[in-house]
Order: structure tokens, then C-alpha cells, then sequence
């Protein structure tokens, strides 16, 4: 593989390596770490030109992180989480990558990754127990180990229109924004979607716009982020004690929000003065810990509508027309779609630049050469910015073209929907492991701690299969086949599954319907633990 010319440092690829690890956001970058701490000899493969993942591409207007930014971060490394300094509490898409690229040249991570290169294919070869993985420069790389760092919300989920091919204007999706920005300066624009892309982006939008026209399928539940700042005096408390802080964070469902633990209280054992004050309370300072200001949110549905309807209250306080607060006001259980933090999104309605209109009952019709139509009406604009999404959890899986045992296609095998044991390997594709697959927790947690936890666990089997003397390690069908019914039988216990959520694959035409990431992130650690300790129990390894 020829290096790639530029300020990027290249590595010219050896042709046989321990690990091939596709990706370079946080995943592949620790991955990449902990191969250098096992004495592994690894390759990361990345389609961007530097590391960072999602936060490479998602550039559009007001992307941040809504995990607060002393959670989001990694906690491998003590010095590195003493040294670095975040400027707020929910750190920017631009700080959140310089925090990657630092962490790249802090670790020399760089000298095992190329960039510009994307992953054609991945075969696993029997015969010589190893991964072949073909790159769109023409070379093939094999590996012992392929590890999939491919990321959980990488792969942009673009709608197609009819007559999308004929509009002259401007196009852009949030997950995959131009690096130099766009000016909506002077320009009429239309947002599709309202989703966290959506409702970070639209407030931003409309301050330049002439006019913004945002199209909506399903309201979102939204609560403010309170960002600012970052509070020194708590900073240097966390500091302090950030040992006690990152366990603290680990031992809870979500694997953040440590400090603040969810209350355990039904809503109905309080009266409606007491809960109003804690919802209340929540509202003005917990982030996405809104929903733990009772213990039963997501379970009973009269417990559910009791706390929807207090937000949906704050709608119509907030948005100055009575019907558009209505659009806005979600009708849907609040929790089964993703929980949305945002700055003046509900206010940014009360602005005369912008209109909303309301897909869900007359969904958009086509494309035009000047604009959207839909409902009989053509609105004419200069740029439209798709907001719609990713093809969660297992579209970038899916893209990679993987071939496993017998060349069994990944997309044959996960035809019905994805299957693992833990999430972290696939029957019929040994060696293979994914970091935050489908049938972990994922998305449901701080994405960095379960990063940090696949990995670990990742680079621990692999030092085991050497001192063993194992060669290859393969999911138990048995053992699968119990992992996927446990992971639906949780989310069953839930009102999770009873909307149309991406959690689901619902926003992806055809993908199967199945309810993808686990619930509760401290019981799975245990599980995991307790497979390892059990000499790794239900997969299995052989020399």
C-alpha cells in the first residue's frame, strides 16, 4: 500500500499483521493502543484522512456531545485524564476532535493506521486461519484478528425522493458535512428530519437563513442542555477522585451520570406537587438523567404519559403558536426514540423566518428542481440539509462486505436481523470481533466507557488464546442463539420497543425490525466477566 502523501503520517502496510482493525475513531484508536500494550502487531484502516470517527464527519452546525464532556473521554490513561482540559460541559464537534487527534500523538497511534483507504471486502480463510481484507487502493492485508471499530452511528442514512437527482440547489447530510462549513447567509433552506442532528442544527440554521423551512415526520422529545462552562471547582473534584468518579459512572445502567443517580420512586408514590418539583428539578439540570427522576418511566405506560405530558407542557409554554406547539408536542411514549438535549430548539419556532410542516399524515412527495413537494405544495428553496440519521448499529458492518466460514456473507447471516453473543462476535465468523455490536449496549450507554470496556475485554481473550495456545475463537451457536433471545426479552420488559425508533432499524426502508442494543450496562460488564472467567464460555476456541 502506497503511502498517502500530505501532513498525515502514513505507514507503508506490511502484508501480514496480528490485527486488522477498520476504523480510527475512539474505538480503533484504543484498539490500535491496546495491541501496542500486548505487543501486537496491527494495521487500522480509516476511509476519513485523520482519526476522529464520528466526529470527523459530523460537522454540521452546533454538533456536541450530549454526554457531559469529563464522561466522554477516555480513562485508560490517569495522565491523560488529568491533563486535559474541556473548555464546557458538553463539549463541541471541533473540541471533541482535537481531544482525538491529541490523543493520536499523545499515544503514536498514527504509525499503525492509513487513512483514504477504505475496506472493499474481509474474507476469512480456514485453511490458513486468517482475514483477508482487500482496501480500495488495490492491496490485501492479512490478519490473524479482524477487529470491527466501524462505530455505531458512522454510516448516514440518506432518503431517497423521487426527483432527487433534479434539484439545482445545495445538498448536504449532517453525517457527512463539508470541512470548510457552509453559509446559509442570504439563502432559503430546508431541514429534513428532526432528530438530535435536527435539533442541534436548526436553531443555528435559522439565525443565518433567510427563511428555514423544517420538515417534520415524528416530534422529538427534547430537553435543554443547560450547557456552558465547565465548572473548574467540579472539575478539580473529579480529578481528585477519578478513580471513584469512573466507577462510580460505571456501576449504572447508562454508564454515566454517576454522581447524579436516578431516584428510586415510582411517580405515582409522590403527590403532583412533590413530582412536579423533581421533574422540575431534572428538567433544569440533569441532561439526558431526566428520565431517571423516577424509576418506572420506562416501564408503566401511565408512569410514562404522566412525565410526557410534563413536556409537552413545556412545549406550549414555549412555542408562542398553539398549533405549531402541537406538531411539536410528541405524541409517542418519551424514551422509546432517543432523548434529545438541545439549545433554544422549541424557541426557535417563535422566529418569523421559520415555518415547520408536518410530514406524518402527508409525507414528502418528490424533489424539485427548486425545492421540497409535498401536500400539494411546492416550497421553494436554495439548500436542503437532510437530517435524517444513520443506519444504526450494523450498516457499516453490513457495507464492509464480510465473508466468513465458507464464505457465508454477513448480510446472509444477519438477513433477519443481527446476531451475536455479547456483541462482540458472530457465529461463522471466527476471529472476528465487533466493538459495540448489536446485543450489547452501545448505544444506550457512554459510548466511550463500552468502547473502552469491548476493547479491554477484546485484548484480554487475545492474550488468553496466546498463552493457551488457542488459534481461533468462534461464538457457540447455542450460546448465541440464548444471547439474542435474552437481549429481546429485556427490551420486552420495556416500553423501548413500542415506537418506531432507530433502536429498531425503523428509519431504514427494509432493514429488519429487531430491537439491536441491550439494556443496562453494569449487568452486561458482569456478564462479560463471568465469561472470561469461565474460560470464556460459549465460545469456542480451538488450536
Amino acid at each position: 500500500m502506497t503511502p498517502v502523501s500530505g501532513q498525515i503520517a502514513q505507514r507503508q502496510v506490511t502484508s501480514n499483521v496480528d490485527v486488522v482493525i477498520v476504523g480510527a475513531g475512539f474505538a480503533g484508536m484504543y484498539m490500535v493502543h491496546k495491541c501496542h500494550e500486548l505487543g501486537l502487531s496491527c494495521l487500522a484502516i480509516e476511509k476519513g484522512d485523520d482519526v476522529g470517527g464520528t466526529w470527523y464527519w459530523n460537522r454540521y452546525p452546533g454538533a456536541r456531545c450530549d454526554v457531559p464532556s469529563l464522561e466522554y473521554s477516555y480513562q485508560f490513561s490517569e495522565d491523560l485524564q488529568r491533563d486535559w482540559k474541556w473548555s464546557e460541559k458538553y463539549a463541541t464537534q471541533p473540541e471533541i476532535l482535537r481531544y482525538a487527534q491529541h490523543v493520536a500523538e499523545r499515544f503514536d497511534l498514527k504509525r499503525d493506521m492509513v487513512f483514504r483507504t477504505t475496506v472493499t471486502r474481509a474474507a476469512w480463510s480456514d485453511d490458513e486461519q486468517t482475514w483477508h481484507v482487500d482496501t480500495d487502493q488495490g492491496d490485501v492485508v492479512s490478519a490473524h484478528f479482524l477487529v470491527m471499530a466501524t462505530g455505531c452511528l458512522s454510516s448516514a442514512n440518506k432518503p431517497q425522493f423521487p426527483g432527487d437527482d433534479t434539484f439545482t440547489g445545495e445538498m448536504y447530510h449532517t453525517g457527512s458535512w463539508p470541512h470548510d462549513g457552509v453559509d446559509f447567509t442570504g439563502k432559503r433552506v430546508a431541514v429534513i428530519g428532526t432528530g438530535s442532528s435536527g435539533l442541534q442544527s436548526i436553531p443555528l440554521i435559522a439565525e443565518q437563513a433567510t427563511h428555514l423551512t423544517v420538515f417534520q415526520r415524528t416530534a422529538t422529545y427534547s430537553v435543554p442542555a443547560n450547557n456552558g462552562p465547565n465548572d473548574s471547582e467540579y472539575e478539580s473534584q473529579v480529578i481528585a477522585d477519578i478513580a471513584g468518579f469512573r466507577a462510580r459512572n460505571s456501576a449504572t445502567r447508562s454508564a454515566f451520570g454517576g454522581d447524579f443517580p436516578a431516584n428510586d420512586i415510582s411517580v405515582f408514590e409522590v403527590e403532583g406537587d412533590e413530582r412536579r418539583q423533581l421533574l422540575e428539578e431534572r428538567w433544569g439540570s440533569s441532561g439526558l438523567l431526566f428520565l431517571g427522576a423516577f424509576n418506572d418511566v420506562l416501564i408503566s405506560d401511565k408512569s410514562n404519559n404522566e412525565v410526557a405530558e410534563f413536556v409537552r407542557e413545556k412545549i406550549r409554554g414555549i412555542v408562542q403558536d398553539p398549533k405549531v406547539a402541537e406538531l411539536l408536542a410528541p405524541k409517542q411514549t418519551i424514551g422509546c426514540k432517543r432523548l434529545c438535549l438541545d439549545t433554544n430548539y422549541y424557541a426557535t419556532f417563535n422566529r418569523e423566518n421559520v415555518t415547520l410542516v408536518d410530514v406524518s399524515t402527508s409525507p414528502i412527495e418528490r424533489l424539485t428542481p427548486h425545492g421540497v413537494f409535498t401536500d400539494g405544495r411546492e416550497f421553494e428553496v436554495d439548500v436542503i440539509v437532510f437530517a435524517t440519521g444513520f443506519d444504526a448499529m450494523t450498516g457499516s458492518f453490513l457495507k464492509a462486505n464480510i465473508h466468513g466460514r465458507n464464505g457465508l456473507a454477513l448480510t446472509e447471516a444477519w438477513s433477519a436481523g443481527p446476531l451475536t453473543y455479547l456483541g462482540l462476535n458472530t457465529r461463522g465468523f471466527p476471529n472476528m470481533f465487533l466493538v459495540t455490536g448489536p446485543g450489547s449496549p452501545s448505544v444506550l450507554t457512554n459510548m466511550i466507557v463500552s468502547i473502552e470496556q469491548h476493547v479491554n475485554w477484546i485484548g484480554d481473550c487475545i492474550d488468553y488464546m496466546r498463552a493457551s495456545g488457542h488459534r481461533v475463537i468462534e461464538a457457540d451457536e447455542q450460546a448465541q442463539s440464548d444471547w439474542v433471545n435474552y437481549v429481546n426479552m429485556i427490551a420486552g420488559y420495556t416500553l423501548f420497543p413500542t415506537c418506531n425508533s432507530w433502536y429498531l432499524g425503523a428509519n431504514v426502508p427494509g432493514k429488519p425490525r429487531v430491537f439491536m442494543p441491550l439494556l443496562g450496562y453494569s449487568d452486561y460488564v458482569a456478564k462479560c466477566e463471568q465469561v472470561a472467567k469461565a474460560d470464556y464460555q460459549g465460545f469456542e476456541l480451538s488450536a
